[in-house]
């Protein structure tokens, strides 16, 4: 009887063991140089202990967004300290996952003064440094899966470099105090990639984007090819794989909406509306109406000059009297008022191929990376630049050479509303004098080019449909 009862208790100690044992955050990586260290029992060890002790308590509270920073103690021994847990784990699990990094760092870092540990559901860190409301880029930590993809390997690599860049801008977009997380889905052959970004809450907006721009460069260095991988800062992360890693009910709940756009009160009354996902009418009203209604005015006044063209030929006289007409019938103004508006008519202000025309404009600054510079700079700031650039990137396939690559008035209504659409590279538009060839289209920022290179990274066509997740 007393065996039995023995073999119940031990049975009974060891499935607690295993269950205490399975609760326990997954560790990833620790860093803690040797270069900065505190003497035992000292005053900088006291005010850690504190540190860490409040650190623990305070990640039982529900209003904190899974992120929170605070220092103990005076200088020179203050110490600054912060935990962050992934987006979209729980309360409970944030909690669990920081009580249990007090305990460990301390085993893994004893005497440091200096340390940051990673598991993956949490992060936590702490220096006699203040490192609050600061970027930091210095010693990124990879992993890479150990498989590769054996299925068009480049375009994979695109793939993941534009999702990753695309879910950034959402993440960074995010109001002060709010998660800057976001994850996102992609279609990939028959697979799909799961892709999630995280910084650290007290970050600004700017900051946030450079530091996730900055660990999507290490994406050569770390995973080409790789069917998953992770890059991380100490404010900053991003992760993709070929399965889901993440809780997407969690996930959606907690990626950020979309900005509000404020506007000025108006006279009369104003209803604005969005869609599900989609682009502001408001927006859509700025945008793509003045780029239409331009566009129907040039090809109004490119048909009529081609049919008056037609009817009138002028001839000019050797280059010794160059600067005289022999018919004059049809001009409109006088020849020093033309040739002054043309600056003597150089062939740098043919339509098409100068600075002249709003759809050869907007194609310029779409073909340079700098769409946003066509904007007025008094609607630039009222509204998101995802949505610009997307209303932007709409226009232009709306004015393509060929008439079959546009899209129906039905699809571009689906693109405004939905992010769900991914939106194909737009081609050279129409009524264009070809005097140079651009092969294939608008050259995309590369997986492996100069970050400084290009400022705004067009959406590619052939990467299947991108889903983005939003709040219900």
């Amino acid at each position: 009887m007393d065996s039995l009862k023995l073999s119940t208790i031990q049975l009974s100690l060891l499935s607690l063991a295993i269950i205490t044992q399975a609760q326990n955050p997954k560790y990833l990586i620790d860093s803690c140089p040797n270069t900065n260290t505190f003497t035992r029992n000292s005053t900088y060890q006291a005010n850690l202990n504190l540190l860490l002790s409040s650190l623990s308590s305070n990640s039982t509270r529900n209003n904190i967004n899974g992120f929170y920073n605070l220092s103990a103690g005076k200088d020179p021994d203050e110490v600054y300290g912060m935990f962050l847990c992934r987006g979209d784990v729980s309360n409970n699990v944030c909690r669990n996952c920081v009580n249990f990094a007090t305990k460990d760092v301390l085993q893994k870092c004893p005497i440091q003064k200096v340390a940051t540990i990673w598991y993956d559901e949490c992060e936590l860190r702490y220096s006699n440094r203040n490192f609050f409301f600061s970027a930091e880029y210095d010693s990124p930590i990879f992993f890479s899966n150990r498989y590769y993809v054996t299925v068009e390997p480049e375009r994979f690599n695109k793939l993941v470099a534009s999702t990753l860049n695309n879910i950034s801008t959402r993440a960074a977009s995010a109001p002060s105090g709010d998660k800057k997380f976001a994850v996102q889905q992609a279609n990939y052959n028959l697979q799909i990639l799961y892709t999630l970004v995280q910084c650290t809450p007290d970050l600004s907006s700017s900051d946030c984007r450079r530091c996730l721009e900055y660990a999507i460069s290490k994406l050569g260095s770390c995973c080409d090819r790789k069917q998953g991988g992770i890059v991380i800062f100490a404010s900053c992360n991003f992760r993709y794989e070929l399965y889901k890693f993440y809780n997407a009910t969690a996930a959606a709940e907690a990626v950020p909406p979309p900005p509000p756009v404020a506007l000025s009160p108006a006279s009369g009354s104003v209803t604005r509306r969005k869609g599900k996902g989609g682009v502001s009418t408001a927006l859509i009203i700025a945008i793509v109406i003045p780029i239409a209604v331009s566009l129907v005015l040039f090809y109004l006044g490119f048909c009529f000059l081609s049919k008056r063209a037609k009817n009138n030929k002028y001839f000019a006289q050797d280059n010794d009297d160059a600067n005289e007409i022999t018919t004059v019938e049809s001009l409109q103004f006088d020849l020093s008022s033309i040739e002054d508006a043309t600056n003597h008519f150089s062939a740098d202000n043919k339509l098409g191929e100068g600075g002249f025309g709003a759809v050869y404009k907007v194609w310029k600054h779409w073909r340079d990376g700098t769409p946003l510079d066509v904007m007025d700079p008094t609607l630039t700031d009222t509204y998101s630049r995802s949505e610009i650039i997307r209303c932007i990137h709409i226009g232009l396939l709306c004015v393509q050479e060929d008439p079959a690559s546009r899209p129906t008035m039905a699809t571009v209504v689906l693109m405004l509303n939905s992010y769900s659409i991914t939106l194909a590279l737009p081609q050279e538009p129409a009524f264009f004098h070809h005097s140079r060839t651009y092969q294939g289209s608008i050259p995309s920022k590369e997986f492996f080019a100069d970050q400084s290179k290009s400022k705004y990274a067009p959406y590619s066509g052939d990467e299947g449909s991108i889903t983005e997740v939003y709040p219900r």
